[in-house]
């Protein structure tokens, strides 16, 4: 019993009521201007369903009133993108309309029923119900009386059940929605992959210089190489703490494109705090670095970073060659130290799998590991 009743205590039960008796509204102030004439609202519901945004109007409506506090209820809040779509939202005014009329029968009628079977149990003859003529009243009409009610109650919990099933089916995101969502998602969850990639590289990179600066201060006990080492830690915070607010500024506001990230151009900074750090950089740099791509330039800067970061993370301060070509079609960016012991082999860490993940996103390659004494890291980027 307590199951049958508790549709009442549900306040989605009443707001799909209200949804239901919203368009009854206007029916009957059409009905009450063309009392002989029931059929005429469902006429204009044709050409107003062929409008794009009253597929999105009708959307916003059933996520408030159907399926209320629901996180994905299933209705498309979106204009209509196809021709299927406004179709299916004219038929789906039409099935709301002829809804709504049976909901407002049962909630008025029914209460009028139940009513009149009471006056007829109290001897009251019913003449003027166009639904119930009782011209011989009984107190076993009483009886009868709450049947009514009961109907009444299982329409509208049954009507509500109902329409919510409709709208499911007919405000339902179409196929091309669902790809659309699904790209949607695949941005978001790229951007989120990228972002990772971005601090791991950017503070990686900052706190590697930091250890490595402060370690060797200690160790040399020189104050200028001290004032020196400050310095380096100084500017290399200050460029991670930038690159940390330009991320956390994409996060808080999700629809902002990323703007100001580092390019090859700035290659000389990186070059320049592991030189400070200790590291011995043989640089070469052919071709207009300035014509890169912008994502090709980008992504390039980062390998070049995570490189660096790797070299002085596990071989400390040795010789470093860096090669960075460019030509007609393709971006060469080849880093080279002397192999060491603590340096990790080929498939390990996620600073070389995410060299790997820039490349290929690209459509390039990249190649990280043991090759003739040294270790190496050689990335091929296309400029197209």
């Amino acid at each position: 019993m307590v199951r049958l009743l508790s549709p009442l205590t549900r306040g989605t039960t009443y707001t799909r009521l209200l949804h239901l008796w919203v368009p009854m509204l206007l029916v009957s102030v059409w009905l009450y201007v063309f009392p002989g004439q029931p059929w005429g609202p469902a006429v204009p519901l044709i050409p107003l369903g062929l409008i794009p945004a009253v597929r999105l109007g009708e959307g916003v409506q059933a996520q408030l009133l159907l399926t209320p506090g629901e996180q994905d209820p299933g209705f498309s809040v979106r204009p209509s993108a196809t021709w299927r779509d406004r179709f299916r939202t004219v038929l789906w005014l039409e099935a709301r309309m002829a809804l709504g009329a049976l909901a407002v029968f049962s909630t008025v009628w029914f209460p009028i029923l139940t009513y009149d079977l009471t006056a007829a149990a109290f001897g009251h003859a019913v003449t003027d119900n166009p639904v119930m003529s009782i011209a011989h009243p009984h107190w076993a009409y009483g009886f009868l009386a709450p049947l009514p009610l009961i109907a009444m109650y299982a329409s509208v919990v049954g009507l509500g059940e109902l329409v919510t099933a409709v709208a499911r089916r007919l405000l339902g995101p179409s196929a091309a929605e669902r790809v659309a969502a699904l790209e949607e998602r695949t941005e978001q969850l790229l951007e989120r992959t990228r972002i990772a990639r971005e601090l791991h590289d950017s503070i990686g990179h900052a706190l590697t210089v930091a250890v490595v600066q402060a370690g060797a201060a200690r160790a040399a006990g020189d104050p200028a190489f001290t004032d020196r080492a400050l310095l380096a830690i100084e500017d290399t915070g200050r460029a991670a703490l930038e690159d940390l607010e330009r991320v956390l500024a994409v996060l808080r506001e999700s629809r902002r494109p990323a703007s100001g990230r580092p390019t090859l151009v700035e290659a000389d900074r990186l070059m320049e705090s592991a030189r400070v750090s200790g590291a011995k950089i043989d640089a070469e740099l052919t071709g207009p670095l300035e014509n890169v791509p912008g994502p090709v330039s980008r992504e390039g800067y980062r390998i070049l970073q995570e490189s660096l970061t790797n070299v002085l993370r596990h071989a400390g301060s040795v010789p470093v060659r860096i090669r960075i070509a460019v030509d007609d079609r393709t971006l060469c960016l080849e880093v080279r130290n002397p192999l060491t012991a603590e340096i990790p082999g080929p498939g390990r860490g996620s600073g070389l799998r995410g060299i790997r993940e820039r490349a290929a996103l690209l459509g390039g390659s990249a190649r990280t590991g043991p090759d003739d004494g040294d270790w190496q890291v050689h990335v091929e980027l296309p400029l197209r």
